[in-house]
Parts: C-alpha cells; structure tokens; sequence
C-alpha cells in the first residue's frame, strides 16, 4: 500500500518546460552554440549536470559550464519565472492524496529558492511534509539521487510503499532505479509512449485528470487493494 506520493514539479504541477527550455536555448546561443529548441526541451526534467553534457564537451564544460550554469540560472528567474503558472487543481489533488492518510512530498531537479516560488503558485505550501531540491542531490535524474533524498526525508516508507507522479521519461528511470512505482503525466509535453517506455504504470492528462479520475489511479487506496 502507498504511504507517501512524491511528486515532481516542473511540468508536472507548474507549467514551465517550455519555459526551461527557451532559458537554456538563450543560454546556449550566449555561449556560441546554436541548438534547436525542441532538441534543449527533450531534455528537459534533467537538472543542469545531466543536460549540459548533451550539447558541450567535457573540455568545454571544464572551461565554462559553470559560468554557463549560473548564467542560465539568472537568466531563468529574471525572464522567464514570472511567466511560470501552476496547473489547474493542483491543490485539490493534494488535499485528495492527504484525505487517504498519504504523506505527500516534492522532488524536483530546481533550486530551494525556485522550490518556494512554485509551492506558492501552486498554493501548496501547507500540504507539503517533506521536500528535496537539487541542493539534496549529487547528480539530477535520470539518477535516482533526489528520489532517494525524498525517501530519507519521509523516514519510515520504503520504495514498494511510494508513488511517484512526473512528466518526464527521466522521473520514471529516476523512481525505476528505486524500484518506485512512476504515475506519469502528459502536460509537460513528453510522449505517453516515452513515458510508458521509461517505466510509468499508467498516465494521466494532468493533476486535473489525474483528481478526476483518482479511484482509478495508483495513488488511490481502491487501487492499491486491487493490486
């Protein structure tokens, strides 16, 4: 049975993939490289360590993909964050998850100051019990770091006792790697076939889809009992 659902943030609850994706493509154009953007939005749901490496060397990111790093982020907060909006009901599923008696936690590749702001559109501050940010983490998902932080946050709940809701195919190899159960969502773009492909046991539309139609999801206890 799932005692805790730990979800991820960027294009699951906030829609700001796009937005990611835009943020890195100036980026990588301010540092002399030219990549289209659906190219930088595939990888999109990987923290900056895991995405870099897929358009610059070893010997470039050595050279500058610190500065490249810290420009991106700057870049983020101060151009694209105010556009950044939370997704329809995202409260509502919470408080759904919290009225079974499941502890709820986030796990997202951003920084603990872009953490506060998406809780706070998102209007979910209260409903939070634990968190992890990419400060908790070595390395960004696909690796399994930051899931593995939720998961000592939380304490006493195993992987066989944790559901993960993302939208990318990296949340699901991530959560795969702790033999977590994944829950995937369209909104932030990826295929449902890469989803399913990378490990997600069903799929939804979004958190409004995914609240609407909760009794026959793998968060709900009906479920659960089922399987």
């Amino acid at each position: 049975m799932s005692r805790a659902v730990i979800f991820d943030i960027d294009g699951t609850l906030v829609d700001s993939v796009d937005l990611h994706a835009r943020a890195w493509a100036e980026t990588f154009r301010k540092f002399g490289r030219e990549i289209e953007f659906e190219r930088v939005r595939s990888q999109i749901g990987k923290g900056g360590d895991q995405l870099m490496p897929v358009f610059f060397s070893r010997e470039e990111l050595d050279k500058f993909g610190e500065e490249m790093e810290k420009y991106r982020g700057e870049l983020f907060k101060r151009a694209y964050m105010p556009h950044v909006r939370p997704f329809p009901r995202v409260r509502e599923l919470f408080e759904r998850v919290i009225r079974d008696g499941t502890r709820v936690a986030l796990a997202s590749s951003a920084k603990e100051d872009e953490l506060k702001v998406y809780k706070d559109l998102a209007d979910i501050s209260d409903l939070v019990e634990e968190e992890t940010s990419a400060d908790d983490a070595a390395r960004s998902k696909p690796h399994p770091d930051i899931f593995a932080a939720a998961l000592a946050r939380l304490g006493d709940v195993s992987p066989h006792e944790a559901t993960v809701v993302g939208d990318s195919p990296y949340d699901a190899e991530a959560a795969g790697k702790l033999n977590l159960t994944t829950v995937g969502v369209l909104c932030g773009g990826f295929p449902e076939a890469d989803l399913r492909a990378a490990g997600c046991v069903a799929i939804f539309r979004d958190p409004a889809d995914l609240l609407a139609r909760y009794e026959q999801s793998p968060l709900s206890r009906s479920w659960q009992q089922r399987s």
